[in-house]
């Protein structure tokens, strides 16, 4: 079991006496926790609108019964055009659900009802879990689950997916439905005129039609193309020929009716008794969302966020590469006892296991530290506020403020951030977003920022050094975020123009995190995940980075002739050819750069272990660097291409090349303008 595309294979029954559900809910309604507890499948939830982004699917035992759960992202409406609720509304027609159970929040009941109808309208068979009940009660707030029932005509059970409340009752409700004949469940309700064209509609369709009548009455009537398109796939019949020949019913008026329903069903079911919180949640966004305190909060708490990873990661990483060190010769012997030739020995060991190893010992510890921190802010409900704050700054760019979530998470891999931009509906938005990504820093180039922080401007061994490294830190997260926003707004003004897209993020209550298995799934389904693709990315780079270093031409080896040839073009950006080629050779992974500036300034035909910086520190110095080098290497750390793996990624999710290109010639323009821009200031005044 795990996280799958739909396809017909990963539904196939094993027996007859299976029932497939498809769990839907708007975002952020405990659906995915729900899945976790059903299925027993550790699936990450987020506090934040968006986090499902693909399916995924489980299975689980009741009372001798085989239940295939599969997870829909999360959908406000079927009316939409977000990839999201395509995918669940393609799936709840086409997919072969016995049943459809619909996860609503018991705080915002009647809103969530609106998914509901258009649900029960395809299939009758629909089971309503009302989740979040003990967050309901700490506001007062009371639903009758039998009238609601009643008035629905669908078994409706509460729950809190957290603890585990009324998990029972939902499976018995699922095989319930499954069993039934059920074909009265409450449906929207339209005016005169809409129900009209609807009868008119149904009496005319194909008599072997497949999916609900009455639904596909409506997308005839709305002229839904995606509609006619996946049906003649699915089932052959084109359904588009009926939708030239009838009348066109406005969004709105469906939409109308589906609201209209869905306060009427709600009425006099939901009741409010005040109750005095111990946390007001409307009290702490006065504050957190404020104009005044939002953004500075915002800073601070990164800045705290950083100042942990860095003093946490010095430790367990010098461990680490103690470690890898001390079993780096019985390695080599091992490989020299087995007949290996010599050349092959230093190419594995001193290739690729330290280039490896080195990726490992840099990358592993603060990452370990840094995903679980931002997965807390995530269970905490903070990242939907920190959206909300940078909402007009992306407005006022042209985008969606959607594009703060996936910036945030490209602190932690730009890949992660790339396939993150799913949640945006608006294509052009999405590629905006995707092209800027990797304009803030990744957890892979952070070791070399912090590095060269460290050695250059705070001091090393400072008793204030972790601090200070974190405020300067600070200082150059913010200036990656401001050309986030003009790298944003040159796109929406040039390639990529158009009118922004109205954009709105629900701000969940905030939930007391559960640590323990934020630490467990932020390692397992984050950290290890990422570390998993450096690694790979890097076995081919130490191949490569031996052979640069161990070939030569004449008396200089490749990776000091190729040096050499970018050294006056580097000298204009305020760095050197060493640097530069670094950058180049860098690509599969961005931790690995240090590295090798370290090997080609000290004659290596390896990478080495550097011991402290102070050698480091000493060995730059020695190689002409400055301040001003410091801060352009930063620079350049920060406003360069995306690491392989990143580009891969955005292949994959734009399936262009051009799009790719430009996602790497974009951050690089700007680096390098700045870089030119900081040596020539530093040439002319100082």
């Amino acid at each position: 079991m795990g996280i799958n595309s739909i396809t017909e294979k990963t539904l196939n029954k094993e027996r007859p006496s299976d029932i497939v559900v498809a769990l839907s809910g708007n975002p952020n309604v405990g659906k995915s926790t729900l899945f976790n507890a059903l299925t027993g499948l550790n699936q990450h939830t987020g506090n934040w609108t968006g986090k499902t982004v693909e399916t995924a699917r489980g299975s689980f035992l009741h009372n001798g019964r085989r239940i295939i759960l599969v997870d829909l992202p999360g959908s406000y409406s079927l009316l939409s055009h977000s990839d999201e609720e395509r995918v669940a509304e393609s799936f709840i027609l086409f997919g072969g659900a016995d049943v459809n159970l619909v996860v609503c929040d018991a705080v915002a009941l009647e809103r969530n009802l609106n998914l509901l109808l258009q649900i029960t309208e395809i299939s009758p068979k629909t089971v309503l879990c009302v989740n979040l009940i003990d967050e309901a009660a700490k506001k007062g707030i009371k639903i009758d689950t039998e009238k609601l029932s009643r008035r629905l005509n669908i078994p409706v059970i509460p729950t809190t997916a957290r603890s585990g409340e009324g998990l029972k009752d939902v499976c018995d409700a699922i095989i319930e439905a499954a069993d039934s004949n059920n074909s009265t469940a409450k449906v929207p309700q339209y005016d005169s005129h809409t129900e009209k064209h609807i009868a008119e509609i149904t009496n005319i369709l194909p008599k072997d039609l497949q999916v609900s009548p009455r639904f596909a009455a409506i997308k005839i009537l709305s002229k839904d193309t995606v509609f006619f398109t996946n049906y003649q796939k699915k089932y052959g019949a084109d359904l588009s020929v009926l939708a030239n020949s009838c009348d066109t019913i406005g969004a709105e008026k469906i939409v109308g009716g589906i609201i209209k329903t869905a306060e009427k069903s709600a009425e006099g079911c939901i009741s409010y008794t005040p109750k005095k919180r111990r946390f007001d949640d409307h009290s702490a966004d006065r504050i957190i969302t404020s104009k005044i305190f939002g953004i500075p909060l915002m800073i601070l708490l990164f800045g705290i966020i950083f100042w942990i990873t860095i003093s946490g990661a010095n430790y367990p990483s010098n461990m680490l590469s103690s470690f890898f060190g001390s079993i780096e010769m019985p390695f080599y012997e091992f490989l020299k006892s087995i007949g290996a030739p010599s050349f092959i020995c230093e190419l594995l060991v001193f290739g690729v296991y330290r280039v490896v190893t080195w990726i490992v010992s840099v990358m592993l510890p603060p990452m370990a530290i840094f995903f679980p921190l931002f997965t807390l802010l995530e269970d905490l409900g903070y990242l939907p506020r920190l959206a909300f704050n940078l909402d007009k700054g992306f407005q006022k760019c042209r985008t969606c403020g959607k594009q703060a979530l996936t910036m945030c998470m490209g602190f932690g891999c730009n890949a992660a951030g790339v396939v993150g931009c799913r949640i945006i509906d608006s294509p052009r938005e999405k590629l905006i977003a995707i092209l800027t990504n990797s304009f803030v820093p990744c957890n892979g180039r952070f070791p070399t920022i912090i590095t060269l922080i460290t050695i250059f401007f705070v001091g090393i061994g400072s008793v204030f050094s972790n601090f200070g490294a974190a405020l300067i830190l600070c200082f150059f997260i913010i200036l990656s975020v401001l050309l986030t926003f003009l790298a944003s707004k040159i796109l929406s003004a040039t390639l990529l123009s158009g009118v922004p897209s109205s954009f709105t993020l629900e701000l969940p209550p905030y939930r007391r995190p559960q640590i323990l298995k934020v630490i467990v799934r932020s390692v397992l389904d984050r950290t290890l995940f990422v570390l998993g693709r450096a690694i790979i990315a890097a076995i081919p780079a130490g191949f490569i980075i031996w052979f640069a270093a161990n070939i030569n031409l004449g008396d200089v080896s490749l990776l000091q002739y190729a040096a050499n040839l970018l050294d006056p073009f580097a000298k204009v950006l305020g760095l050197d050819g060493v640097i530069l080629i670094a950058f180049i050779l860098g690509l599969p992974a961005n931790e690995i750069v240090l590295p090798i500036i370290i090997m080609a300034y000290s004659s290596g035909s390896a990478l080495s272990d550097t011991g402290s910086l102070t050698v480091i520190k000493d060995l730059l110095v020695l190689n002409g660097w400055n301040i001003l080098t410091a801060t352009n290497v930063i620079v350049f750390s920060l406003f360069h291409w995306p690491c392989a793996t990143t580009l891969l990624t955005i292949k994959k999710e734009t399936g262009s090349v051009k799009w790719m290109i430009l996602s790497a010639l974009l951050p690089t323009a700007f680096g390098m303008i700045i870089c030119a821009v900081n040596n020539l200031i530093f040439s002319l005044f100082i």
